[in-house]
C-alpha cells in the first residue's frame, strides 16, 4: 500500500521562530554592549559567567571564546602536552580529539556503546588494556545528542586508574545524569554555545565549569595569553575571551533553556508515538532514555535526534527529496580521520564507531516543530520502507 505523502518543507533546524519571540530583549540586549563599546569581557560576560554557574550548579563558568576553545584551554592549562595521552570518544565532533593533538599530546581513541552513543566504562578500560603503553593523563567523556554518560562506572574506573576526567557537554547545557547536570560531575567541563546548540550564540562562544578554584584561577589566566597583570605572562595561554555581544545574547536566551529542552523533549515523544504507530520501530532505531524513569526533567535534552537503520543512505536520498532536513553525526570515526592516521588504526578497530557512522542519521528537531511537520516526517519515511 502506498502512503500518500503531501508535500511539506520540514528544515532540520529553523532558529527564525525563536529569535522572533526574543528578538525585542536580545536587540535591546546588543544595544547596551554598544552603548557600553566594552566588548571584550567585562561586566556583560561576567554577569552571564554568575548566570552560567548557577544554572549548572557549580562554583565558576569561565566564558570563552569557542567550545574548542573551551577544551583547548583546558588542557593547556593542565599541561597536557608531548608525552600524555587522553582518552576520548572516536564518534564525536573533530574539537574532542584535535585538541588533544593541538597540545602536543596523543588521542587514544575509544569505541562506544551501540545504543547510547556514549564512550562507557567498559569501553575506557578496553581501550587502556590496548594503550596501555602511554602515560595516560585524562578520559574525555563527550555526552552526546544531548545524553549523558553513565557517569558512576566512569568516574570509579578513573578513580581507580588515576585519571582526570574532563566533561565534553557542548551537546549537552542542561541535561541530567542521576548525580548531576552535565558539566559538574568532573573536575572540569567544556560547553559550546554554537548557533544550533540548544542554547546558542550569534556566533562562536563557549564556558568552561569547574569547582576548583585553583583551575578556575589559571584558566581566567589562560583566555588571555596566560596574562594575570596585564603584559606580564605566567605562562603560555591563548586568546581565548568571550565577546560582551555573545554574553548579552546567550544571557538573553538562558531562562527560556528548560522550556526549550521540554519543547524538544515532547518533539521526541511525539516522534515515538508517530514512528510506533506506523510499525516503524523494526526498522529503525530511535534514541535510548535510559535515565528517564529516574526523575530527572532533563533526563535527554536532543541536541539531536538521531535514528539509526542499515539504510542510511537510501533514506536520507529517499526523504531529502520530499524537502526533509537531515545531517550525518558523523560520517566517519576520529580514528579514520586523515589527520590522525600517524594512530595507525586497523579498520574494524573501533567497530560500534565504525557500524553508527556508517547507520545514524540526524532527524529535523527543534521545540517549534510541528505535530504536522513530525507527521509527515513519519510518513515519508513509512513510505520508504513500505
Amino acid at each position: 500500500m502506498t502512503v500518500n505523502v503531501t508535500a511539506m518543507r520540514v528544515p532540520l533546524l529553523d532558529l527564525s521562530q525563536q529569535y522572533r519571540a526574543l528578538a525585542p530583549q536580545i536587540r535591546q540586549a546588543v544595544d547596551d554592549v554598544l552603548a557600553t563599546q566594552q566588548f571584550i569581557l567585562g561586566p556583560k560576560v561576567e554577569e552571564f559567567e554568575r548566570a552560567a554557574a548557577e544554572y549548572c550548579g557549580c562554583r565558576h563558568a569561565i566564558g570563552v571564546s569557542s567550545g574548542t576553545d573551551a577544551l583547548l584551554a583546558i588542557f593547556m592549562a593542565l599541561g597536557f602536552g608531548p608525552g600524555d595521552a587522553v582518552i576520548v570518544p572516536s564518534f564525536t565532533f573533530f574539537a574532542t580529539g584535535s585538541c588533544v593533538a593541538r597540545v602536543g599530546a596523543t588521542p587514544l581513541f575509544a569505541d562506544i556503546d551501540p545504543t547510547t552513543y556514549n564512550i562507557t566504562a567498559a569501553t575506557v578500560e578496553a581501550c587502556l588494556r590496548r594503550c596501555g603503553a602511554e602515560r595516560i593523563r585524562a578520559v574525555v567523556p563527550v555526552h552526546l545528542f544531548g545524553l549523558c554518560c553513565e557517569m558512576d562506572p566512569l568516574l570509579e574506573l578513573a578513580n581507580n586508574e588515576g585519571l582526570m576526567v574532563i566533561e565534553d557537554a557542548a551537546q549537552a547545557v542542561g541535561a541530567e545524569y542521576r548525580t548531576g547536570k552535565a558539566g559538574t560531575m568532573s573536575a572540569v567541563a567544556a560547553f559550546s554555545f554554537y548557533p544550533s546548540k540548544n542554547l546558542g550564540a550569534a556566533g562562536d562562544a563557549g564556558l568552561i565549569t569547574t569547582n576548583d578554584d585553583e583551575l578556575a584561577e589559571r584558566l581566567r589566566i589562560c583566555r588571555q595569553h596566560g596574562m594575570r597583570e596585564r603584559y606580564f605572562h605566567d605562562f603560555i595561554g591563548g586568546n581565548f575571551r568571550m565577546d560582551a555581544i555573545q554574553a548579552a545574547v546567550l544571557q538573553s536566551k538562558l531562562p527560556h533553556l528548560d522550556e526549550w529542552s521540554a519543547g524538544r523533549r515532547r518533539v521526541a515523544d511525539i516522534y515515538r508515538e508517530e514512528f510506533t504507530r506506523r510499525g516503524l520501530t523494526g526498522a529503525i532505531g530511535l534514541p535510548l532514555e535510559p535515565y528517564r524513569d529516574s526523575g530527572l526533567t532533563n533526563h535527554h535534552i536532543y541536541h539531536q535526534y538521531v535514528i539509526r537503520t542499515a539504510r542510511r543512505d537510501e533514506l536520507r536520498t529517499f526523504i531529502t527529496e520530499r524537502q526533509i532536513g537531515t545531517a550525518i553525526y558523523y560520517p566517519i570515526g576520529l580514528h579514520q580521520q586523515r589527520c590522525f592516521s600517524y594512530l595507525s588504526h586497523e579498520p574494524g578497530s573501533l567497530p560500534e564507531t565504525e557500524a553508527a557512522a556508517r547507520e545514524t542519521l540526524a532527524l529535523p528537531i527543534y521545540p517549534e516543530l510541528t505535530r504536522d511537520q513530525q507527521g509527515y516526517v513519519a510518513d515519508a519515511i513509512a513510505e520508504f520502507f513500505q
